[in-house]
Order: structure tokens, then C-alpha cells, then sequence
């Protein structure tokens, strides 16, 4: 099992960002260190929302901590999620080589998290550039959504092939894009410099916040695409019409879901 350092957002109530994300991992064995770069009452999309930001100074000092103390050469991965300020990309950018240094065979795994359909990007512009040009190049895996696969790497992309060749223009050894263009279902496309591999899944409505986050842990933590897959889609449907995923109550079943086998494309 991983021990797998989360760098990203943390809610006090509800299931998104590392808040999604650790709880699934522990569930399933692994263990899970959490440095939140913001912390919130709840997801913002609800009506009212309370929180600030992790000063990046306070980060650094954690960081250190966790470092004089041995615990940061003990992980085999590291999942940066989201980053409120390029203050805080920069934190993120000097804490891969540093993991790295100490753990060679460490997996860095880079959520961009800047925005969706229809709403745009939600982080400043200036952010998500410093995420794309200061981070993608150090990750081995980054997991972009539809959107922010098209904004990183300026293409648009109306069917998986051109996803897969804008995948691939981002540079990172492995892209999995999840929400993929497809006309009904929904999934992920994995994309290597060897191979494109397309997951499809049923399209449920409804969904609460934090799946992409999940997705997200999953790969981090090195399960294959296809389990990952599989654990998402049962805790999706689980979850479907509730206001957080259903990551307790479903336990029992999205922990013991088969993978989703790929289609090569």
C-alpha cells in the first residue's frame, strides 16, 4: 500500500479535495498525508461558505516539519490538487524535486484543477498558467477534466482522437483525461507516448461535488486506470441525487467494484 502526501483544498464538511480524496485512499489501505491549501466550512457552491487560505509561509514550516521529523522521504507519491495563488504553485514546485530527492521512485501525480463547462476557469488566469508551465513539467501523471485539457493545451477537442493528441501535447509521461468528448457515456481517456486507452462508463445525473478529486487519489495512490475507474463508478452511482459522496455508507460495495476493462484507440 502508498503512503500518499495530498497538497490541496480541505473542507470541514462534505467530501472534495483532500477531503474526498483521503477518506477513499484510507478505505482501501492506504495512508494518506494532508498539507490543505485552503480550508473551508464546505464545497463553495453552497449558499454560504466560510474559510481562507493556508499562508504559504505556515505550509513551508509544515513541510519542514514533516521533513526534520523523517515522515516526507517515507512516501512513494504526491498528489498536488488545488492551488488558490501562484504563492502557493511555487510551494507545490518546491516540493516535488525535494520528495523527489529523497524518494526516487516517488510519483508525482499533478490534479489542474482551473475550471469546467460551462463556468470557465475559477482560478485567476495568472494561476492557472503558473500551474501549467511551473508544475505539468514536473509531473508524471496529471488528470485534467475536458476543459482544462483544452485550455492547457489550446486545442479544442470534439471527439477522444483529437483529445488524445492534445493529451499528448501536454508533455507529462501520462495524461488521463477525465469527462472525455463523448456523445452519452462519460469515462476517462489514459494516453501514453505507447498508447491511448478509452474507459467508458455510464453518464449519472446529479452528482455531488469531489469525483474528480477521488479519480484523482486514486491514480496517485498507483491503482491501474481501470480499478481506479471501477471504484469511482460504483461510488458514483452510490452517491447519485445526494448532496456528498456516499464514501461511508457505500463502502461496502465501491470497495469491491471490478475494474472497467479499456478499449484501445
Amino acid at each position: 500500500m502508498s503512503l500518499v502526501l495530498i497538497l490541496s483544498s480541505s473542507v470541514a464538511y462534505g467530501h472534495v479535495g483532500l477531503s474526498a480524496g483521503m477518506p477513499v485512499l484510507q478505505r482501501l489501505g492506504h495512508a494518506v498525508t494532508a498539507l490543505p491549501t485552503v480550508t473551508l466550512s464546505n464545497h463553495p457552491g453552497w449558499t454560504h461558505v466560510a474559510g481562507a487560505a493556508t499562508e504559504p509561509k505556515q505550509l513551508r514550516g509544515m513541510i519542514d516539519a514533516l521533513d526534520a521529523n523523517g515522515w516526507l522521504a517515507a512516501h512513494s507519491a504526491l498528489l498536488v490538487g488545488y492551488m488558490p495563488s501562484v504563492e502557493h504553485v511555487a510551494v507545490a514546485e518546491e516540493l516535488i524535486p525535494r520528495m523527489r530527492s529523497a524518494s526516487r521512485d516517488l510519483r508525482v501525480t499533478v490534479d489542474p484543477i482551473l475550471g469546467d463547462t460551462p463556468q470557465g476557469l475559477y482560478v485567476p488566469q495568472h494561476v492557472a498558467e503558473a500551474v501549467r508551465d511551473r508544475l505539468l513539467p514536473l509531473a508524471d501523471t496529471v488528470t485534467p477534466n475536458l476543459f482544462e485539457l483544452e485550455w492547457l493545451s489550446g486545442r479544442t477537442c470534439p471527439d477522444v482522437t483529437t483529445a488524445a493528441h492534445a493529451a499528448q501535447s501536454l508533455g507529462p509521461e501520462r495524461v488521463i483525461v477525465t469527462s472525455p468528448p463523448l456523445p452519452q457515456d462519460t469515462g476517462v481517456l489514459s494516453v501514453s507516448p505507447s498508447a491511448s486507452d478509452l474507459y467508458q462508463t455510464p453518464r449519472y445525473a446529479d452528482m455531488p461535488h469531489g469525483v474528480g478529486d477521488v479519480f484523482a487519489a486514486l491514480v496517485a495512490a498507483g491503482l491501474p486506470v481501470g480499478q481506479a475507474l471501477g471504484h469511482l463508478e460504483a461510488l458514483a452511482r452510490l452517491s447519485q441525487g445526494g448532496d456528498h459522496l456516499d464514501i461511508t455508507g457505500g463502502a461496502s460495495i465501491w470497495t469491491a467494484a471490478p475494474p472497467i476493462a479499456a478499449q484501445r484507440i
